[in-house]
């Protein structure tokens, strides 16, 4: 049972935790402040019905208190996840997860309230997904599941999905300033009206910064808003609206012999005119009803996006005298990516529930629709300006894809659960490639540094070329729980998930526009409420196979196409929470490989531990005869070797971050420390052939290049409170 002695906030974690393979959420409600001994009241909420030990749904709750920068951070919280961002404070994270290097989210699926993050088509990578936007203070939950296993798991779920829930627990106006290390300044504003819904809200966000070092300033600012209303008794409607904008600087990669020699500092930069903007605005309308003994919902988005990124990998090699160009020397090979993208889309499903056998069985119908329209745009541009040389890429793309899924959940015993369906999706690419054809082998008519060639061995043609083409996948998932025995519950899973293939590789009738996973994992959930604690224990055995999988290509600065590969593995997660701690910790071993060779698939780590730790409470100290309250929390990361191209590995990572809080009626004081233990290291590795001219003549030989992780940074946050759950001053 829930021991009420350890506050409602710990009851409702563990209401959480407890029903976390069942197809009930249970959430804990308060009682009224005026009446201390009033009982407290739980309620039943719908909530996904859970594909195994694989499947987490983090609660952040107390752990919030260590330190989290940004939204993407709490996706450390699942077993297995590395984040990296070597490309600036704006860039996305790259993402590693089971073994995959979904780099900016080609593997993941991302969703927030339902509305997918994914791009399809954006130039740095198919399937980017930027989740700056998202402000943290506002992710109330975040479901992490590790394998496409959930019928409802769209494009790019091959390692897994997550989903973002956002909204504000408490009541009232808060204002929250930071400011630190770096000359980081953040200012947060947000709202919720008293006898709102958590999903009323509002929520603003700026920060800026001028980084650690060259070419690493920032600026961004966010908005977010939420709305949530009953239309009568059974009808409810949510809006969700998001507004985003950032400029950021990118020191981009350095060689780590010019490191060692001193032609470069270890934070330094080859190139400052790196860097990088990005945009989002979306709006999500949801609409849900419960009609007897059927649950029904519907939502539809639009999202505008633009982006931008100018990194140089490579230095002054990718441009070679052309027969058909003007005598020049090297212009450098800087990248200059641009996209922008209109979104639309929307999705539904109605499950139905009735008895058999005397226990409740449930059948789900749903669907879901999308439609891209991008413009794709990838240039050189000169070392000493923003002028562009040549044109690599420029294609207008409009991708659909339409998937319908059924998904069943049949009990015939007490003990033992079947859920699971099936998942048909269609993918239709009309691909519009301004710039065919970009180069040619002897001169054929053209006049001299044309980029986009109108003639080739035949004679003329036109340097702009369409492609289109459409196919479908069924793809199969199912999860089979038994238990719980003593608070074990046993699962095992099989799922094939899918991604489609970039715009950009799609030819005439293509076959098959998508690659395909076929996952399998098994494990084993424990939960239990005992006399200390709450405990929640995870184990998982996992595999995956990709038929195409992407890997990255430092000249083209992003994943390309490559062959086959596996992933096989093991994982385990552990929380538990008391009257005044909450701790949780996880760990992957995994060994990733591609199937043709045998040989390890580059950056991926084989192994990824994480730990978190929080103490909090009242204080034996008051003032003015109110209790001062307090936290501190504790997270740290091991990252093992990473196998790298040419039989490299890289190093190992350890690196601690806390926080401290101290709180006293509406007013609140903290102090966050990152890398706490000022480690020097490498935020990402990696081994291929450059030339930035720090050598007496240009080498072929492959070479050790790094970007600089983030020194010890100390920041210091003051927040107010005025209404709601905080005092009035």
């Amino acid at each position: 049972m829930c021991h009420l002695s350890r506050g409602p906030a710990v009851c409702c974690s563990m209401l959480h935790a407890a029903a976390a393979f069942g197809p009930l959420r249970a959430a804990a409600q308060e009682p009224p402040a005026e009446d201390p001994l009033a009982e407290v009241i739980v309620h039943s909420e719908r909530h996904a019905p859970s594909r195994g030990a694989g499947d987490v749904e983090i609660e952040v709750g107390k752990l919030a208190a260590v330190p989290r920068m940004d939204s993407a951070s709490l996706l450390r919280l699942a077993p297995g996840v590395l984040l990296t961002r070597a490309g600036g404070l704006g860039h996305p994270y790259q993402i590693f997860l089971r073994g995959f290097d979904a780099r900016e989210g080609q593997d993941i699926e991302f969703t927030i309230e339902g509305m997918p993050i994914n791009e399809v088509g954006n130039p740095h990578g198919n399937g980017l997904a930027d989740t700056h936007f998202i402000i943290p203070e506002l992710v109330r939950s975040l479901r992490v599941v590790e394998g496409p296993f959930a019928p409802q798991q769209g494009n790019f779920a091959v390692a897994g999905s997550a989903r973002y829930e956002v909204g504000l627990d408490e009541p009232g106006l808060s204002l929250r300033a930071m400011a630190g290390s770096f000359d980081t300044r953040r200012v947060l504003l947000t709202w919720r009206p008293d006898g709102a819904s958590e999903h009323s809200f509002g929520g603003v966000e700026l920060l800026t910064t001028s980084g650690f070092g060259e070419s690493r300033d920032a600026e961004r600012a966010t908005a977010m808003a939420g709305f949530d209303t009953a239309l009568d008794d059974s009808v409810s409607l949510q809006l969700l609206a998001t507004s985003y904008a950032s400029h950021y600087g990118s020191a981009g990669l350095v060689r780590l012999d010019d490191v060692a020699s001193g032609r470069v500092e270890h934070h330094g930069t080859y190139d400052t005119a790196q860097g990088g903007d990005s945009s989002r605005h979306s709006l999500l309308a949801h609409l849900d009803g419960r009609f007897q003994s059927a649950e029904v919902s519907q939502s539809a988005f639009v999202t505008l996006r633009g982006y931008r990124l100018r990194e140089n990998l490579t230095g002054f090699l990718l441009d070679p005298q052309q027969t058909w160009q003007s005598p020049h020397v090297q212009r450098g090979d800087r990248i200059d990516q641009r996209a922008s993208e209109l979104t639309l889309g929307a999705q539904g499903s109605a499950r139905q529930h009735s008895k058999l056998w005397g226990r409740d069985q449930s059948l789900e119908l749903g669907y879901s629709a999308r439609f891209d329209d991008v413009e794709a745009v990838q240039q050189r541009n000169r070392a000493d300006s923003n002028i562009p040389y040549r044109k690599e890429l420029d294609l207008a793309s409009q991708v659909s894809n339409v998937g319908l899924y059924v998904d069943g959940e049949l009990s015939p015993f007490g003990w033992l659960t079947l859920r699971g369906g099936a998942r048909a999706d269609l993918f239709h690419y009309q691909v519009e490639n301004r710039c065919a054809l970009t180069t040619q082998t002897s001169f054929g008519g053209d006049p001299l540094d044309t980029e986009c060639f109108a003639s080739d061995r035949l004679g003329y043609r036109s340097p702009d070329q369409t492609t289109t083409t459409a196919a479908s996948l069924i793809q199969p998932r199912a999860t089979l729980l038994a238990g719980p025995f003593w608070g074990v519950q046993l699962s095992a899973s099989y799922g094939r998930g899918a991604r489609s293939i970039d715009p950009q590789y799609i030819n005439q009738d293509l076959a098959t526009p998508f690659a395909v996973a076929d996952a399998f994992e098994v494990g084993a959930a424990f939960t239990r409420s005992l006399d200390v604690a709450d405990v929640t224990l995870r184990t998982v055995l996992f595999r995956t196979h990709v038929d195409k999988d992407l890997f990255f290509n430092e000249t083209e600065g992003r994943n390309t196409l490559a062959n086959g590969t596996t992933r096989s593995g093991w994982s385990g997660s552990a929380r538990a929470t008391g009257t005044f701690w909450d701790v949780a910790g996880n760990l992957t071993l995994v060994s990733a490989s591609f199937d043709d060779t045998g040989l390890s698939v580059p950056y991926t780590p084989g192994v990824v531990a994480r730990a978190d730790g929080v103490l909090f409470g009242d204080l034996p100290l008051s003032l003015d005869r109110v209790a001062l309250t307090g936290s501190l929390g504790v997270g740290a990361s091991f990252i093992g070797q990473r196998p790298l191209p040419y039989d490299e590995r890289s190093n190992r990572t350890f690196l601690v971050d806390a926080g401290a809080s101290l709180g006293w009626r509406a007013l609140s004081l903290g102090l966050i420390a990152t890398n706490l233990l000022d480690r020097r290291y490498w935020l990402g590795e990696y081994n291929y052939v450059s030339d930035f001219r720090g050598q007496p003549y240009p080498t072929r030989v492959a070479a050790r290049h790094g970007s600089a992780g983030e020194p010890r940074a100390v920041y210091a946050t003051l927040t107010f409170t005025f209404g709601g759950g905080g005092a009035n001053p």
